[in-house]
């Protein structure tokens, strides 16, 4: 009879029998153990808090209605509420006008908020009540925001979903948020095509182009919409949900954001400061944007996509800042909205007046045409225009640029940008059919520099007849010293004075001296080409180049015999 392997081996016999023993013990007491760890666990998960058990009060269209009212009752000197549209269901849709209705209206920036998915994302409604309350309060800041400001509050822009559904779409199933989708909208016009399907789309739309607001921050947050009708219940309670939030944009929209991310940022340091913290998108994930030529490595990169959204409507139309915030903690909403607000009470980096930063229409290699006017309603009406009329614009700078000089041209309509030229004597040869140039002086500044050629950016071709610009222009021009003496700034040849509105202004910021050339209305309707013309002496010295290590140039040197 063959052997086995352990028959063979007796001292591997000795060994395993006693491990064999150590198993059949550890089988016996295995079922108690686990018991044991199951008991020890179920204690940590008794201990620890449980908020899905605990109901949320719901808010009703009744209590809702009635808070608006009393609010209009209770602060008559700074609380509106009008109705800016109905559901199809017959449920009206409030907007609230809050503001300091003592100060005159043209001192003051314009915010909208809105809820656009409030719907199913409850926080980012209440957040909203949350900071009503506190701007109707005597806090300072909610006073000196009321004195500078025109806030246009939605906080429930789709009553159906929020009281009824707790769904996205309203009852034709379309979005307020998005508007249904890009197939709803004619992106050369920007018209919303499905106006009779969503009166919640057309109240938002409306609200843009009666007030033409400086920004808009659209609140969302946690939602209930991953819940289907027959798990809501009563819908009381949130389940215990809670999200990452996030300042500025969206996961699904790369182009939902302000255009400066230092305005996220500062935003973000205000929630940070009162102890919540925020997702950043593709800095946190370290990933690069998506973009159609990098399709082939879309797996590489962020996950978000460029979308046309109903807040985009704002900006396409009046150069609006646009923004999205996600609410998991409405006070941690309510922080960063306070912190909105006082970016719109104060001056930006780099700006002179205080207020939100949208006042650059078109930029060239750190050139820029503005809004004109010394108030906010007066930049207001310049920004509008100017942001219609800017892609025909044509731009052009003496190039490479020069320590020491300044030059910007612009051409604001077709037959004046038919007179830029990448030479700079054909282009002064151009100009001299011109009588209201100094020709003399600025064949002279161009002639006296080193640069070689104008750098030339062409607008679009307009295809509907021309019109002059009749609410002002302005012109930025950044001079990278902090203290330069500015020894001869001209526009068309002319010298300039200093004025905040027929002339110009200097101030240092955000590492530059900014210098602003001002042409109010009554020039800017006969005007169409801006030549502008800044010598200036840096008042420092920076040095240009490099040398090898001496004993590097030693080594070089031609040995002489």
């Amino acid at each position: 009879m063959p052997q086995t392997f352990i028959q063979k081996h007796a001292t591997l016999r000795i060994f395993l029998f006693p491990c064999l023993l150590m198993l059949a013990a550890a089988a016996l007491f295995q079922p108690s153990l686990q018991a044991e760890e199951e008991d020890i666990l179920k204690q940590k998960l008794a201990a620890l808090p449980h908020p899905w058990e605990d109901k949320l009060h719901r808010l009703t269209l009744q209590e809702y209605t009635e808070t608006l009212k009393y609010w209009e009752q209770t602060y008559p000197d700074w609380v509106q509420v009008d109705r800016i549209g109905v559901t199809l269901e017959g449920i009206p849709i409030p907007l609230l006008k809050i503001t300091d209705q003592k100060v005159d209206d043209k001192q003051k920036q314009v915010c909208l908020m809105t809820a656009l998915h409030g719907g199913p994302e409850r926080s980012g409604t209440t957040a909203v009540m949350h900071f009503i309350e506190w701007l109707a309060s005597d806090d300072p800041a909610a006073v000196e925001t009321r004195k500078n400001q025109l806030l246009l509050i939605i906080p429930i822009i789709n009553p159906y979903a929020y009281f009824e559904t707790d769904r996205f779409g309203n009852s034709q199933k379309i979005d307020p948020y998005t508007g249904g989708g890009t197939n709803n909208w004619d992106l050369k016009t920007f018209q919303f095509k499905q106006p009779e399907k969503s009166p919640e789309v057309m109240a938002v739309l409306s609200v843009i182009d009666q007030f033409q607001p400086d920004v808009h921050v659209d609140v969302h947050g946690t939602g209930l919409q991953e819940y289907s009708p027959e798990q809501l219940g009563s819908r009381e309670r949130y389940r215990g949900q809670t999200m990452f939030e996030v300042t500025g944009s969206a996961y699904s929209n790369v182009t939902l954001r302000p255009w400066d991310w230092r305005i996220t940022e500062a935003i973000n340091e205000a929630g940070i400061k009162a102890g919540y913290g925020y997702d950043r998108f593709e800095a946190d994930a370290q990933r690069l944007f998506w973009g159609n030529p990098l399709a082939a490595m879309s797996n590489k990169l962020w996950l978000g996509r460029p979308n046309f959204y109903t807040a985009h409507y704002g900006y396409a139309r009046y150069h609006t800042m646009v923004m999205a915030l996600e609410v998991g903690w409405e006070q941690s909403g309510v922080a960063r909205l306070k912190a909105l607000m006082n970016i719109g009470n104060t001056k930006w980096k780099g700006e002179y007046f205080p207020g939100y930063p949208v006042n650059r229409m078109q930029g060239y290699i750190g050139h820029f045409v503005s809004a004109w006017g010394t108030t906010p309603q007066a930049r207001r009406k310049s920004r509008v225009e100017l942001w219609q009329k800017q892609p025909y614009f044509s731009q052009a700078i003496l190039y490479p640029q020069t320590a020491g000089r300044e030059t910007y041209l612009i051409a604001t309509s077709a037959k004046s940008a038919a007179l830029l030229s990448a030479d700079t004597s054909e282009f002064l040869e151009n100009i001299k059919p011109i009588t209201t140039v100094n020709q003399s002086a600025l064949k002279a500044i161009i002639e006296a520099g080193p640069e070689i050629k104008f750098a030339v950016s062409k607008g679009h071709t307009s295809t509907e007849k021309e019109t002059p610009i009749k609410h002002g222009i302005s012109f930025q021009l950044r001079i990278p010293y902090r203290n330069p003496e500015l020894v001869d700034l001209r526009l068309n040849g002319h010298l300039l004075e200093k004025s905040a509105t027929d002339g110009y202004l200097t101030w240092y910021g955000d590492g530059f001296t900014h210098v602003q050339v001002n042409v109010p209305p009554e020039k800017s309707t006969i005007n169409d080409l801006y030549i502008i013309t800044c010598l200036y002496n840096p008042q420092e010295e920076r040095s240009y180049g490099w040398k090898p290590p001496q004993q590097v140039m030693e080594n070089i040197k031609p040995k002489t015999d």
